[in-house]
């Protein structure tokens, strides 16, 4: 069976998307799961669009991924042995396409192929959704406490995962014909997100995105940059900056608020001098900017550099400020013969201290 994965924050951008991919192949069945009252799964299988089965059941612990366990990936075992050829899988708001494909994977013996991971939204929302400090739980789109992720965090992971972006306006003319003047900043915004996915503005251009696991598993990578191809003139850019000495980790530290503070997205690999050794990554989405090691420099064949990349306002991410501001945060030659000992860790990135 032919799978299509599709996310949202938006159940009824899910739901007019959900009638757009099934038009995609003949004889799809749509499947819309939703988790509603924090413990009941309820579950709409549509064919030929009509709705031809409800049901819901009650599970122990009301989170999204128990949802995908134990309702998700057993209905599509059953439609797989029904000879169902195609269908698309509208995943409750909040739930990621990595959760199903994950779940699917490690569940099911029977043969299947993801075709599309697909993610609906409204462009007009994208730039407020990544700067919303509010936890999904909070937003009412999940129930459980436990999602501390933001509406941003979820989007950024999302649109990594997606081969193909359904917008508002492609989606049905309801939900266009009143459409916000800032969805075409939006659209700018989402191309400098997510360069790789085939974007549909308008139903007459739905050519679905093919999925591909590994390009997946790459964009997600802790640390990996990528970025858009220069254009000039818009309302939003990225500013990729590499550099070749490591960085002094409390001028760093200082400069830090100044990145994040136009910044929506940020994202890359440093090389702190507390650490000479650790590949850290490192990621801001919208208020919210955190820092992990992912291991050793020479374990992953990679040479120490810091490459990182911020995509904001064109007006508020100045090129030149940006380099200026890194550079000056990055160790003066008197300073690279010091060892790690002699810098301060304000981020506790050395595990051998």
């Amino acid at each position: 069976m032919h799978l299509s994965l599709l996310a949202s924050l938006d159940p009824q951008c899910r739901q007019f998307a959900a009638e757009l991919l099934s038009g995609t192949h003949l004889d799809s069945v749509v499947v819309v799961h939703d988790l509603i009252q924090e413990a009941t799964v309820l579950r709409r299988i549509y064919r030929g669009g009509k709705l031809t089965e409800r049901s819901s059941s009650e599970l122990e612990h009301g989170c999204l991924s128990c949802t995908v366990r134990l309702d998700v990936v057993p209905t599509v075992r059953r439609l797989i042995h029904e000879g169902v050829p195609h269908a698309v899988l509208a995943l409750p708001p909040g739930v990621e396409p990595d959760l199903v494909m994950e779940a699917l994977y490690a569940q099911l013996d029977e043969e299947f192929s993801i075709d599309n991971a697909v993610l609906a939204l409204d462009p007009a929302e994208l730039e407020d959704q990544l700067w919303d400090r509010r936890e999904l739980s909070e937003l009412g789109i999940t129930g459980s406490p436990r999602d501390q992720r933001t509406s941003g965090e979820f989007m950024v992971a999302a649109l990594a995962q997606a081969d193909t972006v359904l917008t508002s306006s492609s989606l049905s003319r309801s939900l266009s014909q009143f459409a916000d003047p800032n969805q075409p900043v939006g659209l700018e915004l989402l191309s400098e997100l997510a360069p790789h996915a085939t974007l549909a503005s308008s139903a007459d251009e739905l050519r679905p995105g093919c999925f591909d696991a590994h390009e997946v598993m790459r964009r997600q990578s802790p640390g990996e940059v990528r970025v858009a191809s220069r254009r000039g003139g818009g309302a939003f850019r990225t500013v990729r900056v590499e550099l070749q000495r490591p960085l002094h980790p409390d001028r760093f530290r200082l400069a830090l608020p100044t990145l994040a503070a136009g910044s929506c997205w940020l994202r890359g690999r440093i090389w702190m001098a507390s650490a000479p050794a650790q590949r850290i990554a490192m990621q801001g989405i919208g208020p919210r900017l955190w820092l992990e090691s992912t291991g050793d420099w020479l374990a992953g064949g990679e040479q120490p550099a810091s490459v990182l990349a911020l995509t904001g306002r064109a007006a508020e991410i100045v090129e030149s400020e940006v380099q200026g501001l890194l550079e000056k945060a990055q160790l003066s030659p008197a300073e690279s013969r010091r060892k790690a000992e002699y810098f301060n860790d304000p981020f506790g990135l050395n595990v051998s201290n």
